[in-house]
């Protein structure tokens, strides 16, 4: 308020437009004048125009009169121009330089923001320019000198040959025809500087009358700059909102709209992809992705998304490779292209990677050797195609890089069968062209056994784990009884050392065995290694002498991963102790078989407690992942906190954070820091959406 009683307003000036001369106006820039030219009425004496191209060309005359002329320069510079001989044709007439040209270039490509102005009688007249147009000095005469001094040379050089001897001289003439011009060869030539020259030269010049300043014709085209009609009617350019108004005065630059991309190409942007159709959508994200589940792809087109019409259209682009979309080779490599790294061309690599497509279709693994040996490609082709849909492991080769996607097998077995049978015609185009031996199309033993990597149901284990007993019957109760006798006085000092520990006597049907097989590559058959034939256990009993090693391991694995994690859900746990089992060497004690209640039970024995999380009715949580259990003392100054915040969750199944510190608060009878709380919260829970939950306990 200070500042505008500071500065008033003095006055008010109406703006009117005018559209007289609206596409016609020009504002040339002018270059600074030498001081022997004028730009005045007499200086200009010519002007041309070519209205495409807005180029403008004047020549102006110069005082050869003025003191500041240097009259020798001209005269030499009008004698290497014209010569000797004086003609129509001559630059300098007068053998004199009294003239300059001057060539025009755009100062601006825009030029819809700038107006002209006249301010007259308390009112100011706006006419929009279309076009501001710089002068600046053409020196094309020394060009036409330098072509007369190359003439001259040359005349000097030929000598006094006769016309007989010019008639008698017999030249070679080589005939060429010129091939068929292509698409890619025309766009390049007329993109090229040379075509663009030439089509500047072909537009024809328009030449235009100067007129004076004080000039009659001059004072009436003056007249178009003020508006015709003052009224609000003929104006209404004017009557607009005040962004209106702004969007007229500075609108968006069209050099700026030009740079944005029509279609996401190297970099995506979600916002533009989803205007597109949905087939070019699937199309532009596998060919970005490579390989990509089915509700992966679902979640990348938003909601609402139909999925019997994202089926149609995967179909077109990808195929399906262990349950999981892998874009085409096709798609990748568009016909007439080539590799970067080879030169190959397109057709080719499309079998080759057809190949390795097809091999992981068969196994899980794939060695490079053998692809570079059948394909015959360079490694760097080889490597693109691998790297592309699989993963290196050291030691074994190249695995496909995502799990079996058994949902959408099962979801959708039309689909499945419809792919099989192209894989099929695929496979039989890949034999006639690689003449595949029989080693190639029969995978081995081992790796049919591990080439659908399918979770074995319980039901499947314990059935296999009967036929097993059955066919071994004899020798396993040999064994028993033998280890019976020798590990007797083992039994006692067994059963008083580990109390806490019960040995899994329930009915084989009842509980099963916890499963160990998920993502190990190791040899693992269920959580069994085949090469452990003595520890293992027999109709659910483990040897006496093998308890207490067990329970050791067993539980050091509890303690540990506890006091890393604080809070974990069975499912996690399980999930832990499969990596666990992974890292460790064959025969080692824990492949003799845990279950899940020998888990469950080791951990409330580490001092552990289940926290009865009351998930939401509708919650899609498997019964592993409703289990949460945490380490309600491990010996530190903020088992008090966690304990009080376990509390917490055991009422609620999310909560916010100013409640959680209150509680805290008044629990502990002290007022807590941000960092205290912020170390009790990240021991036990997460964040999601402003709100916290157990950790493994977000349904999202």
């Amino acid at each position: 308020m200070a500042n505008e009683e500071d500065d008033p307003i003095i006055q008010e000036i109406d703006v009117f437009l005018a559209r007289s001369l609206l596409e016609k106006l020009y504002l040339f820039q002018y270059p600074i004048r030498p001081a022997s030219m004028t730009y005045d009425d007499v200086t200009h004496l010519s002007a041309k125009i070519k209205p495409k191209q807005q180029k403008v060309e004047l020549e102006m005359a110069i005082d050869t009169l003025n003191p500041n002329y240097c009259r020798s320069k001209g005269e030499q510079i009008a004698l290497n121009v014209d010569g000797t001989c004086t003609d129509e044709t001559s630059t300098y007439s007068s053998k004199l330089m009294d003239k300059q040209t001057f060539c025009s270039s755009q100062a601006a490509s825009n030029v819809s923001r700038y107006a002209a102005a006249v301010y007259k009688k308390g009112e100011l007249h706006l006419t929009p320019l279309h076009g501001i147009l710089q002068l600046r000095p053409s020196f094309t005469y020394l060009d036409k000198a330098d072509a007369k001094h190359r003439e001259r040379e040359a005349a000097n050089e030929g000598g006094d040959s006769s016309q007989d001897e010019a008639e008698d001289d017999v030249k070679q003439i080589t005939v060429r025809f010129s091939r068929p011009e292509t698409e890619q060869a025309r766009q390049r030539r007329v993109q090229s500087y040379e075509f663009l020259q030439k089509r500047q030269a072909e537009e024809h010049w328009v030449h235009l009358h100067y007129y004076g300043l004080k000039d009659s014709r001059s004072e009436h085209e003056r007249q178009y700059l003020f508006s015709q009609g003052h009224g609000l009617a003929e104006n209404t350019e004017l009557i607009k909102s005040p962004s209106e108004y702004l969007m007229m005065l500075m609108p968006p630059s069209i050099e700026e709209e030009n740079e944005k991309p029509m279609a996401p190409s190297n970099v995506l942007s979600m916002a533009q992809l989803r205007t597109l159709p949905l087939a070019d959508q699937i199309k532009i994200l596998m060919k970005n992705v490579k390989v990509m589940p089915f509700a992966n792809l679902l979640g990348l087109l938003g909601p609402g998304t139909d999925p019997t019409a994202v089926l149609r259209c995967v179909q077109q682009v990808a195929l399906l490779v262990q349950g999981n979309w892998v874009v085409k080779s096709d798609v990748l490599y568009p016909k007439d292209t080539s590799s970067p790294h080879s030169g190959v061309p397109a057709e080719v690599l499309c079998r080759g990677r057809d190949f390795v497509m097809w091999k992981f279709t068969q196994d899980r693994w794939v060695v490079r050797k053998e692809v570079a040996a059948v394909t015959k490609l360079c490694p760097e082709d080889v490597k693109d195609f691998l790297e592309n849909m699989s993963v290196a492991r050291i030691n074994k080769g190249w695995e496909f890089m995502l799990p079996y996607d058994e949902d959408f097998v099962k979801k959708h077995p039309d689909i499945v069968q419809r792919q099989q049978m192209l894989w099929m015609g695929i496979q039989a185009k890949l034999e006639k062209v690689y003449n595949l031996l029989k080693e190639h199309l029969t995978p081995k033993k081992q790796e049919a056994q591990s080439a659908h990597p399918l979770l074995v149901s319980g039901e499947q284990r314990v059935n296999m784990a009967k036929a097993k007993v059955k066919q071994n019957y004899g020798q396993l109760e040999k064994e028993f009884q033998k280890q019976k006798a020798e590990m007797k006085s083992s039994d006692s000092s067994a059963k008083t050392d580990v109390p806490n520990i019960r040995i899994k006597e329930e009915p084989v049907g009842v509980e099963e065995p916890m499963d160990t097989h998920e993502g190990l590559n190791n040899g693992l058959v269920n959580g069994l290694h085949p090469a452990q034939g003595s520890m293992d256990p027999v109709n659910g009993h483990l040897p006496g002498g093998c308890i207490d090693r067990v329970a050791q391991e067993l539980k050091a694995f509890v303690s540990s991963t506890f006091k890393k994690q604080f809070v974990l859900t069975l499912s996690e746990l399980k999930r832990l102790f499969n990596l666990h089992l992974a890292s460790l060497p064959p025969g080692h004690t824990l492949f003799s078989g845990i279950s899940d209640k020998m888990l469950q039970d080791m951990v409330l024995d580490t001092g552990c407690k289940q926290i009865l999380v009351p998930f939401p009715p509708q919650t899609a949580a498997s019964p592993d992942e409703l289990k949460v259990y945490a380490l309600w003392e491990a010996g530190d100054t903020y088992d008090q906190h966690r304990q009080v915040l376990l509390e917490i969750f055991s009422k609620n199944y999310r909560v916010r954070r100013n409640v959680i510190q209150n509680q805290l608060s008044q629990e502990c009878g002290e007022d807590l820091n941000k960092q205290e709380v912020d170390r009790v919260l990240k021991d036990c829970c997460v964040s999601y959406g402003g709100m916290w939950y157990l950790k493994g306990t977000v349904q999202s």
